[in-house]
């Protein structure tokens, strides 16, 4: 029973991580604008400086959380973790200015451990068989959060701009309450590794995980991935209102819609999908239909057939946990919480670079004055990162079969 507990408390975890992220997205055109008093188009590249701050700390401080959790274990990095989220979205409910806004993303950053960790939690109780599936339970449970946080974003709006981060500051202290009595520790005593910050820097682990057999070449690709994937994102909402006029409840539902399907895809069809064709070709084939989401997004001009083809797009998340059960397969037992530490430092860095090019991007095809004006630019970009993606990973040698 205890351990059921622990579970849910790590899938809460994640989905409340995603609540928190997806809850924002809907009210953000509206806060850049009401604190910066800029318009949409000026106000997306702000928007893209507070993801980039926030990313560039995940990269910094994500192989040191997860060398921490090696060495500590993964109980108190969540616990802790979860209390400075707490104070963060609090940060958010009061600023009064764009860089009261910026130190507070800066400040998430470095203790967003919540996802890495949760996923070396997996690692730790799950059997090498098992991790793909149980990677996509993790999925699942932040497309869940995707769900609920624009949902409740859109709904909470309605009471203020600030109201959608006073619940999420609500919920995020309410789990770490929950967590402190039903988590127990993963990471057994003969697993756990001496902390050296000279290994912890991003760098120090990216050698040791790099030059593990077949992990640097999957690095690259959960990079490129990362930036394509982040278009979302980083323009979703700012395409939505310029392109169809959505307000935060349309944005709100559309990231909804979103999420939901992720959430399926993630819970019913990894297994199933990896049984089939293997984790290789289940990331290459859902990579493929992703590519040609992008394009379609990229040319759409309606907001229905936008919101009809969204659960497709959605069908590309059975890409992360068949490339994390890859990655997490190829790595020792007492390396996991340093793999997941070095892949949340590979994503921040893809998803700190993707939104200053995504909203640099959308600025340029719709600022006055735009040589052609294209709301979906960013998608086109995306595209053709995409396909980048399957050409490195059926292109690339054949990774060796684990052990």
């Amino acid at each position: 029973m205890h351990n059921r507990l622990a579970l849910l408390f790590i899938l809460i975890t994640v989905a409340i991580d995603s609540i928190g992220i997806g809850l924002i997205f809907p009210v953000m055109p509206d806060l850049l604008t009401d604190v910066t008093g800029a318009d949409i188009s000026t106000a997306s590249l702000w928007g893209g400086v507070l993801a980039t701050s926030f990313a560039a700390m995940q990269f910094l401080f994500g192989p040191v959380v997860g060398n921490l959790s090696d060495r500590y274990g993964r109980r108190p990095v969540m616990l802790i973790a979860l209390a400075i989220m707490s104070v963060d979205y609090l940060i958010m409910a009061v600023a009064g200015s764009i860089w009261v806004l910026l130190v507070g993303r800066i400040v998430a950053g470095i203790a967003a451990a919540t996802y890495a960790t949760a996923s070396a939690y997996i690692a730790d109780i799950s059997p090498q068989k098992e991790r793909a599936k149980n990677f996509g339970y993790i999925g699942a449970a932040f497309g869940i959060g995707f769900v609920l946080g624009p949902l409740i974003g859109g709904i909470t709006a309605e009471l203020g701009t600030r109201a959608p981060f006073w619940f999420a500051a609500g919920i995020a202290a309410a789990n770490l309450g929950f967590g402190f009595f039903v988590l127990p520790e993963s990471l057994a005593d003969k697993n756990r590794r001496s902390f050296s910050l000279k290994r912890a820097n991003p760098f120090g682990s990216f050698r040791a995980i790099g030059n593990l057999p077949g992990l640097n070449r999957f690095l690259l690709l959960m990079f490129v991935y990362t930036v394509a994937i982040q278009s979302y994102t980083s323009v979703w909402a700012f395409f939505g209102a310029e392109r169809f006029g959505w307000n935060a409840w349309w944005n709100g539902v559309s990231l909804a819609l979103y999420g939901a399907s992720l959430a399926l895809f993630q819970a019913f069809g990894v297994a199933p999908a990896i049984r089939l064709w293997g984790e290789k070709r289940t990331a290459a084939y859902s990579m493929s239909l992703e590519a040609a989401a992008f394009v379609y997004f990229g040319f759409i001009r309606s907001g229905f057939w936008a919101l009809a083809c969204t659960p497709v797009a959605a069908a590309a998340g059975l890409a992360g946990p068949a490339m994390n059960g890859l990655m997490a397969n190829a790595t020792p037992d007492n390396q996991q919480g340093e793999l997941q530490g070095v892949i949340a430092s590979v994503s921040a860095l893809a998803m700190g670079l993707s939104p200053m090019i995504m909203t640099s991007v959308f600025y340029f095809f719709t600022r006055p004055g735009a040589p052609v004006y294209l709301p979906g630019a960013p998608f086109i970009l995306a595209a053709f990162l995409m396909a980048g993606c399957v050409f490195i990973l059926v292109a690339g040698p054949r990774a060796k079969a684990p052990a």
